[in-house]
């Protein structure tokens, strides 16, 4: 199989590669579409992220959706044939967080596209069954790809426990930010404002069906009179995410999504005085189930997001796609073309 491969900072090389063969309780995925993340950039432009670093060659891509063309010894779940969207990390089944429910943060856990772990920027990949979710007809390969991003907006709305009714603020208007908006209306919420600037996203969001747009170039968040229960920080920026932090009312819950720097500076006593929650939040845990029902039942719209499309030779282009147009929302990887 041809695989789209990392071989140092800014240097991606097209190989072919042994096909991968499904072991027990494995399933082996023809992928269809790999939606680009900002995480396969950041490998791509610097060669790490926090304490993983590229040491070896290196497949990113942990967006995949395809088709199930082959099955391994002992599987059961009758997937051969069937369109699916992949859930990319496998965890160890076995430690506390497992047990708990909480496989995200399982401390082995083995993760597309993070070293040493390849991804899926390439023709096939094996993947675990039970991390192999089918999908129904009506979502294109593109938005099966996207139900991976969508599982963050799902994730942190579960944490920040969005119910019918509330008021939500989400800064940063990338395409995880604007999967938190779309999930947060999903979820019940009433209100929901979107902050970015970046017109031409902005744009997106009103037309995806935000209550409102906040251009924080022009309108800082602290002038805005806004005080929500809920605050998805989505943008990473330490700057916006203290503003934003301020504008929590009392007893809000706070999400921390975007990946920006190390530290940020806190509005501490803002925090105590109005007992706000702030929690981070890593990846997602059984939300695969929930985004596709969403998707399917065009609560949340994936196809929508996708701004360009480009083949298994183009992985390059696709990554610094967003450096070149200013609108690009998500590229998607067809590495079948």
């Amino acid at each position: 199989m041809r695989a789209a491969v990392l071989h140092g900072v800014g240097k991606i090389l097209l190989e072919e590669r042994p096909r991968p063969e499904p072991g027990p309780r494995q399933v082996l995925v023809r992928v269809e579409s790999v939606g680009t993340c900002g995480s396969d950039v950041h490998y791509y432009e610097h060669g790490r992220i926090g304490d993983f670093v590229v040491e070896a060659p290196l497949v990113l891509g942990h967006e995949p959706a395809g088709t199930v063309v082959a099955a391994g010894p002992g599987t059961g779940r009758g997937l051969l044939g069937r369109r699916v969207s992949v859930e990319p990390g496998l965890p160890d089944f076995t430690c506390v967080h497992c047990r708990a429910g909480r496989y995200n943060l399982c401390p082995r856990m083995r993760f597309f596209g993070t070293p040493p772990i390849d991804g899926a920027f390439c023709e096939y990949v094996v993947v675990h069954e039970e991390f192999a979710h089918p999908v129904p007809d009506a979502l294109s390969d593109d938005a099966a790809a996207l139900i991976e991003p969508l599982s963050v907006g799902v994730w942190a709305c579960r944490k920040a426990r969005v119910q019918p009714g509330a008021r939500v603020l989400v800064t940063g208007a990338g395409p995880v930010g604007l999967l938190c908006m779309q999930a947060a209306l999903a979820f019940g919420a009433t209100d929901v404002v979107i902050t970015d600037v970046n017109p031409a996203r902005l744009r997106v969001a009103r037309d995806l069906g935000a209550s409102a747009t906040l251009d924080v170039r022009e309108n800082p968040v602290s002038g805005a009179g806004l005080e929500p229960d809920v605050l998805l920080e989505c943008s990473g920026h330490p700057a916006a995410i203290g503003e934003a932090v301020r504008a929590v009312g009392r007893a809000g819950r706070v999400v921390l999504i975007g990946m920006g720097g190390d530290e940020i500076p806190l509005p501490l006593s803002h925090v105590q005085t109005r007992e706000l929650e702030v929690t981070g939040t890593f990846r997602y845990a059984g939300t695969w189930p929930q985004a596709i029902a969403l998707a399917a039942a065009g609560r949340v719209r994936l196809d929508a997001l996708v701004t360009g499309h480009y083949g298994l030779a183009e992985v390059e282009r696709a990554l610094t796609a967003g450096a070149r147009d200013p609108e690009l929302v998500k590229a998607v990887v067809r590495p079948q073309e």
